[in-house]
């Protein structure tokens, strides 16, 4: 019998990886591959495609400006200097992220006021693209290679694996879960790549895609779902997996609610090899 703080929760709605047996249930837990098991990442994008993915696209910035004579200056902290983070507000650009807006009441911008900069900075260097040295930061000789064709075409798998596989995305929502919903990541992406298809709001997708634990539900308001938006749903979009749109404020609300679907680089980008049971077969 299902637990009645769940029941409540779920209202109504069924998730979409019920339709899944165990095995199959077991084998998202795996990290993705490019070439077999059962969550799959193309390393073949085309520039166009590149250019659709946030990600990768500024990726390439960063890192050929970290390639460039002796790098990109760093604070005695270690973050970008206020000068490098001024440039990459001009060169780059962030879905759902208005320059203008958020930083309007900034006289001098910082790399942590920059949530999507700061946010790459720590992932190609969580990749070994970039470090350290003498006071800048510099592209390795990893990172040169994969800012150059052939492998950019790979750029945006290896840090989509870094993000959801490696990487403690707590920070985006300020971890009040403690790692729910990464830990499921490979099964979360797949209930969206059949959940997905049409606009729904944080709320929605939160209970179609994400497995409910016991002693997360009942908190006094829906950090569930402000942890799955922050944590798999903004970084989709900054992959360019996942498009979003404000929907319409109701009365008395002070900031317009989002509504997400995927895009076509989704299904391009990411595949599964997954069996759903036949019916009458047992099911999870």
């Amino acid at each position: 019998m299902r637990d009645p703080v769940i029941t409540k929760w779920l209202g109504g709605i069924e998730p979409a990886w019920t339709m899944l047996d165990q095995e199959s249930l077991a084998a998202l837990r795996y990290p993705p591959s490019p070439v077999f098991g059962p969550i799959r990442l193309a390393t073949d994008l085309t520039p166009e495609e590149i250019q659709r993915s946030a990600i990768a696209r500024n990726a390439l910035i960063l890192l050929r400006a970290a390639a460039a004579g002796e790098g990109l200056k760093l604070t005695a902290t270690g973050n970008l200097a206020r000068a490098v983070v001024a440039e990459m507000c001009d060169r780059t650009m962030w879905p759902g992220f208005d320059m203008a807006d958020a930083f309007q009441y900034n006289k001098v911008i910082n790399e942590p006021d920059f949530l999507p900069l700061f946010f790459l900075r720590h992932l190609v260097a969580a990749g070994k693209l970039v470090r350290r040295y003498k006071g800048h930061l510099r592209a390795t000789p990893a990172g040169r290679k994969m800012s150059r064709e052939p492998n950019v075409r790979a750029l945006q798998a290896m840090l989509f694996h870094m993000t959801f596989w490696y990487l403690d995305l707590g920070y985006l929502s300020r971890g009040p879960l403690d790692g729910w919903p990464q830990r499921d990541a490979g099964t979360v992406l797949w209930s969206l790549s059949v959940a997905a298809h049409d606009w729904q709001t944080p709320e929605r997708l939160t209970r179609l895609c994400t497995i409910p634990v016991g002693g997360l539900l009942d908190r006094p308001w829906d950090t569930t779902s402000f942890a799955t938006e922050a944590q798999i749903l903004q970084p989709l979009t900054w992959f360019g997996l996942l498009e979003h749109q404000d929907k319409e404020r109701e009365p008395g609300q002070v900031v317009a609610r989002r509504l997400y679907r995927k895009t076509a680089l989704f299904d391009r980008f990411l595949s599964f090899d997954i069996q759903l049971p036949t019916p009458g077969t047992p099911r999870h």
